[in-house]
């Protein structure tokens, strides 16, 4: 009897578990973020100088966010900064309000901001973290984030904050050097394809997702950048583009018809090695893999004879135009 109630149990738990994780987390309306970031409406802005005197003055932060984009912009009218520590994180009159007080009662332990004041970024849900950003963001950066809340990033609930990290020094993007190992944290599939034989050239730092990729979202498939995919890999692989007099079929459609985009244990990152892969199209196989006297050619590569494998303008003796001349 126990036997067979544990394989109930097991389905029964590993249901639940399912369950949980595909919980439902519904979207708010747009007014119910805005409500959240507000801040404390019995508190006043002081300015962030009155708040790193008193409790930041030795911080690596302030001198961080100084030297960054957001610190450096000054208003022409007042000479006032246009973004400071108040514009993210709230009015921070309470937040200092009792720091001189404190400190004689406390010491040095006193000399401490009250961080329940201001807003808790953490505790935000991701709508309400980027809401924050794009308070500033949805006008001037309309371009780059015109498809954010319809990107696949939005839509599985992350934030601005997920990649940018402001206070981690005065560069507020994340650097190219860094940038494929911020996207492989939730991307382990893809580093493990760069990690295979043929690759684009990421691993050595001559590309970033970002040549490819854009994170706030575009209307193409895999948020990549261009009207088409075609149109994205002929920016860097021109001699590709054509157009050309005769034109392999597969190639006017999409390239990965026959390239896998990150890397592939085949040659020139073809998601599948030659002749398989133009058997896949072209079967039952070329006549003269089906003859006796020529049957060695089946180990060979189609490429051999067929070098202007994506179109050429020179007609060959069977009208094609993709054997080599």
């Amino acid at each position: 009897m126990r036997l067979a109630i544990l394989p109930v149990l097991i389905i029964v738990l590993f249901c639940s578990s399912c369950a949980e994780l595909k919980k439902s987390h519904p979207l708010l309306p747009v007014d119910e973020y805005e409500k959240m970031i507000v801040g404390r409406l019995d508190a006043d802005y002081v300015g962030t100088d009155n708040c790193v005197a008193k409790c930041h003055s030795h911080d690596k932060i302030t001198a961080f966010f100084k030297h960054s984009v957001h610190g450096e912009q000054i208003t022409a009218e007042t000479g006032l900064p246009l973004v400071n520590c108040e514009s993210c994180h709230g009015p921070g009159s309470l937040a200092i309000d009792k720091i001189e007080r404190n400190r004689q009662l406390l010491g040095e332990k006193g000399d401490k901001c009250d961080t329940s004041k201001l807003l808790d970024l953490k505790k935000l849900p991701p709508q309400a973290q980027s809401l924050i950003c794009l308070k500033c963001h949805s006008a001037a950066s309309t371009p780059a984030l015109a498809f954010w809340h319809t990107s696949v990033h939005a839509l599985n609930d992350l934030s601005c904050y997920s990649c940018h990290k402001l206070h981690q020094g005065p560069q507020q993007k994340v650097s190219h050097e860094k940038m494929s190992e911020l996207c492989f944290g939730c991307h382990p599939d893809v580093r493990a394809q760069f990690s295979l034989f043929s690759h684009h050239p990421l691993r050595e730092n001559k590309m970033d997702c970002f040549d490819c990729h854009d994170p706030h979202g575009t209307p193409q498939p895999s948020m990549l950048k261009g009207s088409s995919q075609r149109d994205l890999c002929t920016r860097c692989h021109m001699e590709k583009s054509g157009p050309f007099a005769y034109e392999h079929g597969d190639v006017t459609e999409t390239c990965s018809n026959c390239h896998t985009p990150h890397g592939s244990v085949s040659r020139r990152l073809l998601s599948a090695a030659m002749p398989f892969l133009c058997m896949q199209c072209h079967s039952p196989g070329h006549r003269s893999l089906l003859a006796a006297g020529t049957r060695p050619l089946f180990g060979n590569r189609c490429t051999d004879c067929h070098s202007a494998i994506h179109g050429s303008d020179t007609p060959d003796n069977r009208g094609s135009g993709t054997l080599r001349k």
